[in-house]
């Protein structure tokens, strides 16, 4: 097989050489109308490595006639054959006899109209009658036009595809030309320069095939890390540069209590409805909070009673929510809706490394992980996303330098002009929401939340009441959109993304 594709190769090679020295230049659709396309262009692109040819792809699109068109071709446009019919019958026809006449109910109601709207018949009470002796089939020459030349005048065609009796269809030729070693007859290229060769000396009267160094190699078809994974790397480049260390997040179910309750999150706020927050049903409910080990020295009976405390009855000069604050509901199995749970344990944890003075050292920790949230799916919005969050826990922190840390941290990868807007969160006052301009979207989206958490939350976990933290976060797939100009979120990640997408996108970087 393929001593014979070689040979078919070399035929055509041979065929264009004869062609072009009859006729400079050619084109490939013309000089060879069955030779299939990639069989042209392996022969071209041999020749044109060689210097025998210069070529140059040329793309149109040409006109083809639907089945329909055909039968038209063959026997007249609709409007025509109505006319025909109504004017052989010289006292005129009903409807019903033309139909039978013709014998496609479709023809005769679509024909019947244009000979209408042409003014070749009229209706002459229950019959339809001539108004002229002849007709030109306007439809049928042009179709029999196109069906010649694969083409005619662009209103035509548009009129014609709009009547459905045409497809237009890319049509990829080649206009050759002589190159600067034409010659009737390919000379053999030597690939390899051998030890006979060198020892017999025809290395001399040899004609070697030079290198194509820009020769792509064979797909390999390696595997590709999604647009997600090169964008998660980035970020968590910008993180360590910033010095901050990586929090554990391998735990998608929360109890309520570290997901709402160490927040400061009320157990009749809206997030902790069904219609927000995917529960558990097995197993019902979580333990108490332990140790997690031998090292684990925090009293978590304690934090758990002080949680309780500052929701129910006010502690830590906050006259709390004042409400029946119940176990069973803080132990509830959720989906985690945010890391922030995350990043209460190890403020939690931080509270323990206390020094004799009653202060503790200054902490910035980081998690990007999937989180899930009973989100109505849109364009901006899927039920499962990923959140970027950053806590940096330090002494004498102000809102001014959060804002000034935030334009730090977006402006590394290379998002600028930031909006912030005041906002509500449970666990942090002051709050604000952080908005970016999206040039697909072609306005504001929000890309961040941040603020500084509530003495309620922290000094319940047995922090310094002076200590100050702030809380950041974002979804992972805003900037990823923004980066990758993406508008749908739907393409980015679920089953409409393309894999090519996948594979062909360049890892970002933010910093470009």
């Amino acid at each position: 097989m393929a001593q014979t594709g070689s040979a078919q190769a070399g035929d055509l090679t041979s065929e264009i050489l004869q062609a072009l020295s009859q006729k400079d230049p050619i084109n490939s659709t013309e000089a060879f109308p069955q030779t299939p396309f990639e069989s042209i262009k392996a022969a071209l692109d041999r020749l044109a490595s060689r210097s025998m040819v210069k070529y140059d792809q040329v793309e149109r699109e040409e006109a083809f006639l639907e089945p329909e068109a055909e039968i038209i071709v063959s026997h007249g446009s609709h409007e025509a054959r109505v006319f025909d019919a109504v004017h052989k019958a010289l006292e005129g026809l009903s409807i019903q006899d033309l139909e039978k006449e013709i014998g496609d109910k479709t023809v005769t109601k679509l024909g019947q109209g244009k000979a209408f709207k042409e003014k070749w018949i009229k209706k002459d009470g229950a019959k339809l009658v001539a108004l002229v002796d002849s007709i030109n089939d306007v439809t049928r020459d042009q179709l029999k036009v196109i069906k010649e030349t694969k083409t005619h005048d662009a209103k035509i065609i548009a009129d014609l595809k709009k009547r459905k009796l045409l497809k237009l269809q890319k049509v990829i030729s080649f206009t050759i030309r002589k190159g600067e070693k034409f010659a009737l007859e390919m000379v053999k290229e030597e690939t390899d320069l051998t030890a006979e060769m060198l020892a017999s000396g025809a290395w001399k009267d040899a004609t070697f095939k030079p290198y194509n160094f820009k020769a792509l190699g064979a797909d390999q078809h390696a595997g590709a890390l999604h647009p997600l994974n090169k964008v998660r790397s980035e970020f968590r480049q910008i993180f360590f540069e910033m010095g901050f260390t990586e929090m554990p997040t391998n735990q998608f179910v929360e109890s309520g209590f570290w997901n709402f309750d160490t927040l400061f999150v009320p157990q009749q706020h809206p997030a902790r409805d069904l219609q927000d927050t995917f529960y558990v049903s097995d197993p019902p409910k979580a333990e108490r909070p332990t140790a997690t080990g031998p090292e684990d020295k925090a009293d978590y009976e304690e934090y758990f009673e002080n949680v309780k405390q500052v929701h129910q009855d006010g502690k830590y000069d906050s006259i709390g929510y004042r409400y029946p604050w119940a176990e069973d509901e803080s132990l509830r199995l959720v989906l985690r809706t945010h890391t922030t749970s995350v990043s209460a344990a190890m403020l939690h944890k931080l509270a323990q490394q206390k020094d004799e003075n009653g202060r503790v050292p200054p902490a910035r920790y980081f998690s990007i992980d999937r989180v899930f949230r009973n989100e109505t799916v849109d364009a901006t919005h899927l039920c499962e996303f990923h959140q970027v969050e950053g806590v940096i826990a330090d002494y004498g922190l102000t809102l001014g330098g959060l804002m000034e840390f935030m334009d730090m941290f977006f402006g590394a990868m290379g998002v600028t002009d930031l909006r912030y807007k005041p906002a509500y969160n449970p666990y942090t006052e002051p709050s604000m929401e952080i908005f970016s301009h999206h040039k697909g979207l072609n306005k504001l989206i929000e890309i961040g939340n941040s603020g500084i958490f509530r003495p309620e939350m922290l000094e319940a976990m047995g922090l310094p009441r002076d200590l100050r933290v702030f809380g950041f976060g974002l979804s992972l797939e805003r900037p990823t959109m923004i980066k990758y100009g993406i508008s749908n979120i739907r393409e980015l990640l679920g089953h409409q993304v393309d894999l090519s997408f996948v594979q062909k996108n360049p890892a970002v970087r933010f910093d470009k």
